[in-house]
C-alpha cells in the first residue's frame, strides 16, 4: 500500500531478515528498524538502504536506537527479546521476554497507537497473552506469527513427497507454536484430493506412519536449523513479511496466526494458532476448522500446556 509503514522492533537475525524480505517483496512503502543497540540498527539500515535500487518497489528504510522511528507505524512487528541460553528453560526465557515486553509495549503504544502488533519473539503464544494484557488492545490488533511458518514447513514437505507445487497443498499446523503443535490431517488435501487418499501407481502415499513422521519433522525443524547455524531467520522473515502484506493490502488472507481465544472449541484465555482471516486492522475472524476427535484432544492438550505456563508466570 502506498504510504504504509512497517516498524520492526529488534535488529537481530530475525528482525533484519524480516525487514530485508519486506523490502524485496514490497510489503510496505516504508520500513523502520529499531533496536536498543543503536550502532547495530544504524548499520543494518545503511546496509539495507544501499540495496533499495534493486527492490520490488520504491520503498524506503530508516531506523536506529530511538524508538521514535516507529512513529505512526501501521504495523509493528516485535522480534526483540532474549535468546535461550545453554541450561536455560523455556519457562525462564518466557519470564525474561515478558519483562522486556512490559518495558517495550507502553513506549510503542505512545508512538504507534493505531498500529496492529505482531509478535514473533518466542515463546510467541505466551507473549501474545502478555502483550494484550499490557497494552489493553483488542485481540484482533495484537497477535503472533503463530504456526504460519510451521504450516509452510509442512506444505513444503508434503509437496516434495507428492511432486506438486507447494501452492497446491492445503494443510495447516495448529495449536501452540512449539512442541504440542499438530497438523489437521482430517481436512488436509492436495488439490481436491484428501491427503490420505493421494495415490501413486495405485498405492496410497501418505500412510499413517509417514504422516506421523512428517508431523514430527515439522515440530523438530527449528531445532535442526538451530543446531546447524545457531538460529532460524530467513523463513520466519519471509513468513513475517507475508503477514504484513495481508494486513497492509487488506487481503483477508487465511493464515494460522495466534490470537488470544475467547470461546472457540471451548478454549479461552490462551493464545493458539488457528486458521484466521487476516486483513486491514488485524484478525477479522477465527475460522471454525473441522477436526476429528484426536485433533480436538490435541488442541485441548496444547491449550492446557500453555495455560500451565501462563499460570506459572502469573499472567
Amino acid at each position: 500500500m502506498p504510504g504504509s509503514k512497517l516498524a520492526v522492533v529488534g535488529a537481530g537475525s530475525v528482525g533484519t531478515s524480516l525487514a530485508y524480505a519486506s523490502l524485496i517483496r514490497g510489503s510496505a512503502s516504508h520500513v523502520a528498524l529499531f533496536d536498543v543497540n543503536a550502532l547495530k540498527a544504524e548499520a543494518e539500515v545503511l546496509d539495507l538502504a544501499h540495496g533499495t535500487q534493486f527492490t520490488a518497489a520504491a520503498a524506503t528504510v530508516t531506523g536506529g536506537g530511538d524508538i521514535a522511528v516507529t512513529e505512526d507505524a501501521d504495523v509493528v512487528v516485535i522480534t526483540a527479546g532474549a535468546k535461550q541460553a545453554p541450561g536455560q528453560t523455556r519457562l525462564d526465557l518466557a519470564g525474561t521476554n515478558v519483562r522486556i515486553l512490559e518495558q517495550l509495549m507502553p513506549q510503542l503504544l505512545r508512538h504507534a497507537p493505531d498500529a496492529v502488533y505482531v509478535l514473533v519473539t518466542n515463546p510467541c503464544d505466551v507473549l501474545t497473552v502478555a502483550a494484550r494484557k499490557i497494552s489493553g488492545l483488542p485481540p484482533e490488533r495484537v497477535f503472533s506469527s503463530g504456526t504460519v511458518l510451521d504450516t509452510s514447513r509442512l506444505r513444503w514437505l508434503l509437496a516434495r513427497r507428492a511432486g506438486v507445487a507447494v501452492a497446491s497443498v492445503h494443510a495447516s499446523m495448529v495449536g501452540e507454536h512449539g512442541d504440542t503443535e499438530f497438523p489437521v490431517w482430517s481436512g488436509a488435501t492436495i488439490g481436491p484430493v484428501p491427503i490420505r487418499e493421494w495415490e501413486e501407481g495405485g498405492q496410497r502415499v501418505f500412510t499413517p506412519d509417514y504422516l506421523d513422521e512428517t508431523a514430527r519433522e515439522v515440530t523438530q525443524a527449528a531445532y535442526k536449523v538451530i543446531a546447524g547455524k545457531g538460529a532460524t531467520n530467513y523463513a520466519i522473515g519471509l513468513s513475517g513479511a507475508r503477514i504484513v502484506e495481508a494486513l497492509l493490502r487488506d487481503e483477508n488472507a487465511v493464515l494460522p496466526v495466534s490470537t488470544v481465544l475467547d470461546g472457540p472449541y471451548g478454549i479461552s484465555g490462551v493464545a493458539l494458532s488457528l486458521p484466521s482471516v487476516v486483513g486491514r486492522g488485524g484478525v477479522h475472524r477465527i475460522l471454525h476448522t473441522p477436526m476429528d476427535d484426536d485433533e480436538l484432544a490435541a488442541l485441548q492438550h496444547s491449550a492446557d500446556t500453555l495455560r500451565s505456563t501462563l499460570a506459572t508466570l502469573g499472567i
